[in-house]
């Protein structure tokens, strides 16, 4: 897992806003009065919910089964999106779900989609973590047999960035099949950026 400390200024900003709360109150209040010198309450003003973001995948998008095992025998889950200060990551995990050991020695291959399946453009994705401004440094690669039933893990991080990504294609490394999968919220990482990767590792 990646741990990212969050270091806030949130007390200055916190007194910013007590600053311009009570400068205002007042004036405000006068108002109120000459208003409503009744002071009889006034109906709250509604506002409309927004509209839920669909999680069903474009009919375009093939992507990895809900639940079960694939036919490959690993299955791809992507964890929530950890910020702080700009700087974004997620764990992207792999379980054997098959029969078989799996040989990993590596990082797993990554590209960012759009809502149609397309690459976003500029987003490109490096072994490592060192071209993300701010990240963490990675540790290197070490072989490891994933047994059936055993998960291993690695770590994306980027810059966060305007453009959302709606699906990641993922590989255990370049020479392997890909398979899509939808994260639970987009990735704020186009249209020019940099995904970090760290290397697999078994699952602690």
């Amino acid at each position: 897992m990646i741990a990212i400390r969050l270091r806030s200024s949130c007390g200055a900003a916190l007194v910013g806003v007590l600053a311009l709360a009570t400068s205002g109150c007042g004036l405000s209040a006068e108002l109120d009065r000459e208003a409503n010198p009744e002071r009889k309450p006034t109906p709250s003003e509604t506002r409309a919910a927004p509209p839920p973001v669909s999680a069903t995948p474009s009919p375009s998008v093939s992507v990895q089964p809900v639940s079960g095992c694939p036919s490959s025998g690993l299955r791809f889950d992507v964890g929530p999106i950890d910020g702080a200060m700009g700087l974004r990551a997620m764990t992207l995990s792999m379980t054997n779900c098959g029969e078989q050991p799996y040989e990993l020695n590596g990082y797993p291959s990554v590209s960012v989609l759009d809502e149609a399946g397309t690459p976003i453009p500029g987003v490109r994705t490096a072994e490592g973590t060192d071209e993300v401004p701010v990240a963490p440094p990675g540790s290197a690669p070490e072989p490891f047999t994933l047994k059936p039933g055993e998960t291993a893990r690695a770590g994306l991080l980027w810059r966060m960035a305007a453009e959302d990504g709606t699906y990641l294609r993922v590989a255990p490394d370049k020479k392997r099949d890909f398979v899509n999968v939808r994260p639970e919220e987009p990735l704020d990482i186009g249209p020019e950026n940099i995904l970090g990767t760290t290397p697999w590792a078994p699952a602690s």
